[in-house]
């Protein structure tokens, strides 16, 4: 997707992904080089579509991950635009962006393999962008880090709580960051994206896995990455963390337009600030 969602050479795409950070819509500054010694972000919902709408929304949530010690590897949950895999497809090689490679964590790839639910399906990463589009934010603020892609296709809620059963049971003693990857409502009035987005944001900030998807599929609201943030939030239960909700917005502050696509930047932390989250 490079030179498509975001820049397609390097400095160029370094100076986008700082813009997103600096940008009215962002944080305001570029995050911090000073890191702290523990660390409190357990998780992150980001969205995916282009950087020029939804990257400084993004960033909002990056500049936290920065300011915190770095985890050992990051488990990035995306959604399936086209249905090309059946259960949760695997990569299990290493992704390349102009900002660089990012290697896969192998020995996690491993650990969430439970076929024919999990398994690994190059061929399912093939065209879908929700996932790459968070890799030049995470080359910028984590030093060499090292990730595992997991998309996640839409089913029955039974299906996505096995899928975040193996989540949880793999990154139960491993360092690891989770990412959910959504955009929220799709192509309605900016009035009504807020009102259902709110809706679904309501349900994440409840940690209510089951509730944010009734509430999803029973409001139809157009949020594609429904099973990734399903998966998320179930994979968290029973882990003493906080949820906030640190930007909304859509692309019609980017542009007039009279229908928008809804964004939201959140963070899971843990309640025990001064210990890891391993």
């Amino acid at each position: 997707m490079a030179g498509q969602f975001y820049e397609g050479e390097g400095a160029a795409l370094a100076r986008q992904v700082e813009s997103c950070f600096t940008d009215p819509r962002g944080p305001g500054t570029l995050p911090t080089r000073q890191r702290s010694e523990s660390r409190r972000v357990r998780a992150i919902v980001v969205p995916h579509a282009g950087y020029v709408y939804s990257g400084p929304i993004a960033a909002h949530a990056y500049r936290l991950v920065a300011a915190d010690r770095p985890p050992e590897s990051v488990l990035i949950l995306g959604v399936d635009h086209y249905g090309a895999s059946p259960g949760a497809a695997l990569s299990d090689r290493p992704w390349l962006t102009p900002l660089g490679p990012t290697p896969v964590d192998s020995d996690l790839v491993a650990a969430l393999r439970h076929a024919p639910t999990v398994d690994v399906n190059e061929n399912a990463h093939r065209r879908e962008h929700s996932i790459e589009v968070q890799l030049p934010f995470l080359e910028y603020v984590l030093p060499h880090p090292r990730f595992v892609p997991l998309q996640v296709g839409f089913g029955p809620y039974e299906f996505l709580k096995e899928v975040a059963d193996f989540v949880r049971s793999a990154v139960r003693d491993r360092d690891v960051l989770l990412i959910a990857s959504t955009d929220f409502s799709h192509y309605v009035p900016s009035t009504t994206a807020e009102r259902l987005d709110r809706m679904a944001i309501d349900q994440i900030l409840a940690q209510d896995a089951r509730g944010l998807y009734e509430t999803v599929t029973r409001n139809d609201i157009s949020m594609c990455g429904i099973a990734p943030t399903t998966v998320l939030l179930a994979a968290l239960e029973g882990l003493d963390v906080r949820p906030r909700l640190l930007r909304w917005g859509h692309s019609g502050e980017v542009e007039k337009m009279r229908d928008v696509v809804g964004y939201a930047a959140m963070v899971f932390e843990s309640a025990n600030e001064r210990s890891p989250v391993k």
